[in-house]
C-alpha cells in the first residue's frame, strides 16, 4: 500500500466508546501506527453495545457492530493499568507514542499521575487530547458528557423535528463524531507546530489539547447559532424546511417522497419552468430566495400539489436532466448500497481472524497521493499484546509474567 500521510506518526489510544476512538481510526487510516489500550477480557465499552451483533466465521455471536465503526487500523494491548507493573507499561508506551488521545473524565488519570501534565514534564514532545463533556476548564468538567445529552445541552435537540413535536436528537452521533473530527484537526495542527518548532530551534514542543464535546457542539450551530448571535433570532424546529431556503425539504410524490434543494434565484427559474409553473419567476412573492422565504406558506403547497402528479422516479430523472438539486430518501442499506457509494469505494472490506470478511465504512478522505489505507481490521482485545511488549523492550519472561499476574491480556 502507499504510506499514508502520517506515516511514522505513534498514536496511543486510551480512549473508549466514540469521539476518541473515531479519531484516532482517523489518524490510523491516514497512516499512524495506533496502539489501543483495552481493559483486559471486557475491552472497550462499545464491544458489548448491542444488538446488533457481528457474527464470527464459526456462526457464534461477535462483538456488538457498533465497535467495528472506529477501531480499525489499530493494535489492541489488554492492559491493567490500575496495577503498579501496568503503569510501568504505561510508561513505555508514552516514550514510545508522538501522540495520546483519551478521554477519562478530568482528575481520574491524576490518581496515578498519569494526567497530562505529569507525563508532558516527563515527555515534553508528546501532543495530548483530552476529550471530555465540557472541557477541563469548566463549572462542569467533573460531568460525564455522552452525546446524547450534549445534543440536548448544545442547543442541536431543540431545533431538530417537527414544529409541533418534541425536541429529537440526530440519527447518528454527531456531537462524538464531529468532536473526533475536530480532535484530529487539532492534533494535526499541534504536530505540525512541534515539527516546526523542533526545526526551528530543536526543542520538543507537544502540547495539551482540550477538546470537549459540548464546545463542538456549540461550534456545529453554524448560521442557526449566528442566527441567534447577530440577528436576534432564535431558531425553531421546522422538520425538514430550511428557515432561509425555500423550496427545499421533502415532498410527497406520486409514489414516494423526495428531497428537493433549489438552493438560488437561478435554479428557482430553471425548477418554475420545469414544473409549468413560469409565472413564479416573476412573481415578488417568490421571484427572490428572500421573498420566497417570506412566502412560504404559500409556495409550498402549490409545489406539493404539482410534485404529487408524478411518481418520485419522473421528477427525480427530470430535476436532474434540468440540473435542479434533488435526490431520493433512500434508507441506509439503499445510500451504502447505492452506484454512487460503489463508485465512491465506500465500503472497505478486510480479513478478520475469527470473523473472516469484515466491512466497514471507508474513510472520505480522497486524498490523490496518500490516500487512506486500510491496513488492519478492528481488533480483538489483547489481540497484539505480545507483539506491542516485545517492542516496547519486553522479554519473553516479563511478558509471561504480565499475562499471569493479570496486568496484560493477551
Amino acid at each position: 500500500m502507499t504510506p499514508g500521510a502520517l506515516a511514522g506518526v505513534k498514536v496511543l489510544d486510551l480512549s473508549r466508546v466514540l469521539a476518541g476512538p473515531y479519531a484516532a481510526q482517523m489518524l490510523g487510516d491516514l497512516g499512524a501506527d495506533v496502539i489501543k489500550v483495552e481493559r483486559p477480557g471486557k475491552g472497550d465499552d462499545t464491544r458489548s453495545w448491542g444488538p446488533p451483533w457481528a457474527t464470527n466465521a464459526d456462526g457464534s455471536r461477535g462483538n456488538a457492530s457498533y465497535f467495528f465503526a472506529c477501531n480499525r487500523n489499530k493494535r489492541s494491548l489488554a492492559l491493567d493499568f490500575h496495577k503498579v507493573e501496568g503503569r510501568a507499561v504505561l510508561e513505555r508506551l508514552f516514550g514510545w507514542a508522538d501522540v495520546v488521545v483519551e478521554n477519562y473524565k478530568p482528575g481520574d488519570l491524576d490518581r496515578f499521575g498519569l494526567d497530562h501534565r505529569s507525563v508532558r514534564e516527563r515527555f515534553p514532545g508528546l501532543v495530548w487530547c483530552s476529550i471530555t463533556g465540557f472541557g477541563h476548564s469548566s463549572p462542569d468538567a467533573h460531568r460525564a458528557g455522552y452525546d446524547f445529552m450534549i445534543q440536548a445541552e448544545g442547543g442541536l435537540m431543540d431545533i431538530t423535528g417537527e414544529p409541533d413535536g418534541r425536541p429529537l436528537r440526530a440519527g447518528v452521533a454527531v456531537a462524538d463524531l464531529t468532536t473526533g473530527m475536530m480532535a484530529v484537526t487539532a492534533i494535526l495542527a499541534a504536530l505540525h507546530h512541534k515539527h516546526d518548532m523542533s526545526r526551528v530551534n530543536g526543542t520538543e514542543n507537544g502540547q495539551h489539547i482540550d477538546m470537549a464535546l459540548f464546545d463542538v457542539q456549540l461550534g456545529w450551530l453554524a448560521n442557526q447559532g449566528t442566527s441567534w448571535l447577530m440577528g436576534g433570532v432564535e431558531p425553531r424546529r421546522m422538520g425538514n424546511e430550511h428557515p432561509s431556503i425555500v423550496p427545499y425539504q421533502d415532498f410527497a410524490t406520486a409514489t414516494r417522497p423526495i428531497a428537493l434543494a433549489v438552493g438560488n434565484d437561478h435554479q428557482f427559474g430553471i425548477f418554475a419552468r420545469l414544473v409549468g409553473r413560469e409565472d413564479w419567476v416573476t412573481d415578488p412573492r417568490f421571484a427572490t430566495s428572500a421573498a420566497r422565504a417570506a412566502n412560504r406558506a404559500e409556495l409550498v403547497p402549490e409545489v406539493q400539489a404539482i410534485l404529487k402528479t408524478r411518481g418520485a422516479e419522473d421528477w427525480l430523472a427530470a430535476l436532474s436532466e434540468a440540473q435542479v438539486p434533488a435526490g431520493p430518501i433512500n434508507t441506509v442499506a439503499e445510500a451504502l448500497e447505492s452506484p454512487q457509494a460503489t463508485a465512491r469505494g465506500a465500503i472497505v472490506e478486510q480479513q478478520h481472524p475469527v470473523m473472516g470478511k469484515v466491512r466497514t465504512i471507508a474513510q472520505p478522505l480522497a486524498l490523490t497521493a496518500t490516500p487512506p489505507s486500510y491496513r488492519r481490521p478492528p481488533p480483538m482485545v489483547g489481540e497484539h499484546s505480545r507483539e506491542i511488549l516485545g517492542e516496547l523492550g519486553l522479554d519473553a519472561d516479563a511478558v509471561a509474567a504480565l499475562v499471569a499476574g493479570g496486568v496484560v491480556g493477551a
